[in-house]
């Protein structure tokens, strides 16, 4: 792979670089979240934002709890930020609550930012602990989709959101179609999760058209935090006025260079790397 398809464009120093925001809650082990959004941002050369929604207890075992973050501070962090520093895109990860869904989708509302939201409907860990209380699925479906450029649920989540068990190409795309109607732009179904398969097919829909995506999957015990670095590596390409299709490719990429560079930590899972820009 070439530097021209992994990496972005870097701002000359002394320049602002073009800026996202993260949306999501805190990793205390660094794995994924808040931290590895950040970890995207920076290795691609973008300015990171914050609005941390709330703060797990985990490590590489599990998620042994969360504290949800006020929803004033939740609207606060976004508006602060947004007015003054600005941004080009922008990504959602663990909102915990329906409560802090119609506040990001207010506050979103009211700010008209007019730039690309990328919302990845995290509901549970990769270990299965929750991370979204089951009321909220319905405030993800009818208040935050319809605000979405895109949305990238895993095929654990399009189960809870759609009821539909992807598990070939045909469900893959009846999927892909649930997902387009609850009102995004466009749908990613990712196919991580399609153990069987030595490949990791994902498939992109904007209502007429799809669009398919394929890596070889990678060997590796260590995918701690991957569907956050795609939809990081996602927004940021849009940042940089990526058509949809575009960053969904580069996102591809990116994510699949971090899972060749995965570590191990802890005794449990080990996250996917975007520390391999270091040694290139």
């Amino acid at each position: 792979m070439t530097n021209h398809e992994s990496f972005l464009p870097l701002t000359p120093p002394g320049q602002a670089p073009h800026r996202v925001m993260t949306i999501a809650g805190s990793d205390s082990g660094g794995g994924a979240g808040i931290q590895a959004d950040l970890r995207t941002f920076a290795m691609l050369g973008l300015h990171g934002l914050v609005a941390i929604t709330a703060v797990t207890v985990q490590n590489s075992v599990g998620v042994k709890g969360f504290h949800e973050i006020p929803l004033d501070v939740v609207a606060g962090q976004i508006e602060a930020v947004a007015t003054d520093i600005g941004l080009q895109a922008a990504k959602t990860g663990m909102l915990a609550s329906s409560d802090i869904i119609e506040t990001v989708a207010e506050t979103w509302d009211q700010l008209s930012l007019g730039v690309p939201l990328v919302v990845d409907p995290v509901c549970a860990s990769m270990h299965g602990d929750p991370l979204l209380h089951p009321s909220a699925l319905d405030a993800l479906r009818t208040r935050l989709f319809p605000l979405a450029t895109l949305v990238t649920p895993n095929l654990d989540e399009v189960r809870l959101l759609t009821g539909i068990d992807v598990v070939d190409t045909a469900s893959q795309k009846d999927a892909a179609r649930a997902l387009h109607a609850l009102g995004p732009r466009w749908a990613l179904v990712k196919g991580g999760h399609l153990r069987a398969s030595t490949h990791s097919p994902d498939l992109l829909f904007d209502g007429a058209e799809f669009h398919e995506f394929d890596a070889e999957r990678v060997d590796t015990g260590h995918d701690h935090g991957a569907g956050d670095t795609l939809a990081a590596a996602t927004a940021s390409a849009l940042a940089h006025g990526y058509s949809v299709p575009d960053a969904v490719a580069f996102g591809k990429r990116w994510v699949t260079e971090c899972l060749r560079a995965a570590y191990p930590l802890g005794h449990g899972h080990g996250p996917v790397s975007a520390l391999f820009r270091l040694n290139t």
